[in-house]
């Protein structure tokens, strides 16, 4: 029988029940719970087994690779703490990924109060054009498609990381490249509570705009540049900042890091 599990990032937990039940886990789950201690427990919640692996550590593409690298479920979700999962999500996974049988990676759409999220209204396959959308959030993967890749998050990037956001981006962009296919579903899969502050957005600072050019020249070395160019195009009315001082300094920190 095929097995769905939720793979869950969290930071210092007070309840591993509390949790499973705010964020509606009807199925196994692998909870990555970075605090001040090495602590790693088996737990038995609404029958279903729950592993809760807590490290001292920081870094959510690490908290991710931790959990991925240990699952052994067919189909796994990437699921945030501040995620409530709708009734059948696992009914849902299995069925998508039935009627998708090429499929290596879903995408569904995540329901949000005043959401900026892009919404995916028709399926499609997601490209190199349009991937950027997505983070892993509302991501399912076909395990096995993962694992003999050899594909896990980038742990430079993310919150708690030297580059403050970009793991999923990366993830996404990395599966592209070992050519696995990659389907946008018009299907909820979860709400998002919005209940926590980002752990790494403080606004469009010289760090936000240094990172961003780190994250495109890990992206394509080749093409950075006209990646930095279109984000600095693409969203001039949010940052507000000159153009060109934009791209001095998305540019600034990819030269000084590699001396390109």
């Amino acid at each position: 029988m095929e097995k769905v599990e939720v793979l869950i990032t969290t930071m210092d937990m007070t309840s591993s029940h509390e949790l499973v039940e705010r964020m509606n886990i009807r199925t196994d789950a692998f909870i990555g719970n970075q605090t001040d201690h090495n602590y790693i427990s088996n737990e038995v919640i609404h029958e279903h087994n729950v592993k809760i692996f807590s490290f001292e550590e920081r870094g959510v593409g690490l908290n991710r690779n931790n959990l991925l690298m240990r699952t052994d479920a067919d189909y796994c979700l990437f699921g945030d703490d501040d995620l409530v999962y709708v009734d059948d999500y696992e009914k849902i996974v299995k069925e998508q990924f039935k009627n998708n049988p090429d499929a290596d990676i879903l995408i569904f759409n995540l329901e949000e109060v005043n959401s900026q999220r892009y919404q995916i209204t028709q399926k499609f396959k997601v490209n190199y054009f349009n991937f950027m959308r997505f983070g892993a959030a509302r991501v399912a993967i076909r395990k096995k498609s993962i694992s003999l890749n050899a594909i896990y998050f980038n742990q430079n990037f993310g919150g708690g990381c030297q580059y403050s956001n970009g793991e999923d981006t990366l993830f996404l962009c990395e599966c592209l490249k070992k050519k696995l296919n990659i389907y946008a579903l018009p299907i909820t899969i979860a709400k998002l509570t919005n209940e926590r502050e980002s752990s790494w957005f403080e606004g469009y600072t010289d760090k936000y705009f240094n990172d961003k050019g780190m994250l495109y020249y890990i992206m394509s070395k080749k093409y950075y540049k006209l990646l930095c160019l279109q984000d600095a195009i693409r969203h001039r009315k949010d940052y507000q900042k000159p153009f060109c001082y934009i791209m001095e300094i998305m540019l600034k920190g990819v030269k000084n890091e590699f001396k390109v």
